[in-house]
């Protein structure tokens, strides 16, 4: 019926695989990933010495890893940004089955390291963090199921989302990772709004956010902590945040210069949660005005893009992981700058860290994937032919 409506997808036969990719993709959004990745990699270069030092290691030990983690990531993006959405979708959903069950998991072997939340998997040489790797694949998940919901006789998808969505927000707020439920919740909240939820439920379930909220902080210690300390008048100097707040201060509009800054050397999570305090701290306002814009970049050219998508599906995941994905970085922001409670979340491609690299070079790749230029279904994708259902 759509090749009815729309006409069947032209197909240059001998088409290079690599020219179609290129003409396709977006360029300005690949452009901006690199750049952050890039500026992850130079204030690593700052921030991970310190760290490296006081574990008995060599000076760049942890840029060395984030390289590696960082490459592997990024080629892992690109592949996937070569494959059609029914494709991402397929593998998506299989994924989503394994990192639940990873999750499910958790509490009978994984480990906290000595934060207080049972959170990873403990590989020897690396860690795991399964809530990383699931929610790419929670959205896509989710999605099918929403977009299953337009079809004739299909299934109640939306229902059947929430359902999924609050066992996952369960399971994740028992390790406790009120972060990790808190960005769930709000993919799904941006996805059921897309496909044209009513305002009352929207209402309705921003209501049970608020009241779930009251509960955690009458019954979580390590919750009632955060809400206290950020709702607190004073910052104690002595503490992450304290410090953060004194870099940021100190560096000013162009920063104190390069390797100057201080706080590297009293921030533990100073190459991950609290990254942005030594870009802020060594070049200043300006870089994190850059590094603000490049995030923004990359989430609103990919809404503009989804904008113009005709296929359901398509538009609620990449709607969903474009979401996620500014959402993210803003949370980490926001708690530098004492906006958020502490959430304990990195700064996508520029916060040092395996599982979270990895797992943002998937959903990027696959945001990507979803954005490709696709004008009245007229492409053939990279890994099939004929358009993606």
């Amino acid at each position: 019926m759509t090749e009815m409506v729309y006409g069947a997808a032209p197909r240059q036969d001998g088409d290079p695989i690599l020219p179609r990719w290129w003409r396709t993709i977006d360029k300005l959004s690949v452009s901006a990933i690199l750049l952050l990745f890039g500026i992850g990699l130079l204030l690593g270069l700052a921030a991970s010495p310190p760290l490296a030092e006081r574990n008995g290691l060599e000076p760049f030990h942890y840029v060395q890893r984030q390289i590696i983690f960082g490459g592997l990531a990024l080629t892992v993006m690109f592949i996937t940004t070569m494959m059609r959405p029914n494709l991402v979708r397929r593998l998506a959903v299989v994924g989503f089955f394994f990192a639940f069950a990873a999750l499910i998991l958790l509490p009978a072997f994984g480990t906290d390291f000595g934060k207080g939340a049972v959170r990873w998997y403990s590989l020897g040489i690396a860690a795991l963090q399964p809530s990383e790797f699931l929610k790419p694949v929670y959205v896509i998940t989710v999605a099918w199921l929403m977009a299953a919901s337009f079809e004739i006789g299909g299934p109640p998808g939306r229902a059947m989302s929430l359902l999924l969505t609050i066992v996952i927000v369960g399971f994740l707020a028992m390790q406790p990772d009120f972060g990790q439920a808190a960005l769930v919740l709000f993919g799904w909240g941006v996805m059921y709004f897309v496909a044209g939820a009513p305002y009352i439920l929207i209402v309705a379930a921003a209501t049970a956010v608020v009241l779930g909220g009251v509960v955690a902080y009458q019954n979580s210690e390590h919750f009632a902590r955060r809400i206290d300390g950020f709702l607190s008048p004073e910052v104690d100097p002595r503490t992450q945040l304290g410090y953060a707040i004194d870099a940021i201060r100190e560096g000013g509009f162009f920063g104190v210069g390069v390797g100057e800054g201080v706080v590297k050397w009293s921030l533990p999570d100073a190459h991950t949660d609290f990254i942005i305090a030594v870009a802020a701290e060594e070049y200043g306002l300006l870089l994190v005005l850059v590094i603000i814009g490049l995030y923004a970049l990359v989430v609103v050219r990919s809404f503009f893009r989804l904008i113009r998508e005709r296929d359901p599906f398509i538009r609620l995941a990449g709607t969903g992981l474009a979401a996620m994905f500014g959402v993210q970085a803003l949370i980490n922001l926001g708690v530098a700058v004492r906006l958020l409670p502490a959430k304990g979340m990195t700064l996508p491609f520029v916060s040092y860290g395996g599982s979270s690299l990895v797992a943002t070079g998937i959903a990027v790749g696959m945001l990507l994937a979803f954005t490709r230029t696709r004008p009245q279904g007229k492409i053939d994708d990279i890994f099939g032919q004929g358009r993606a259902r």
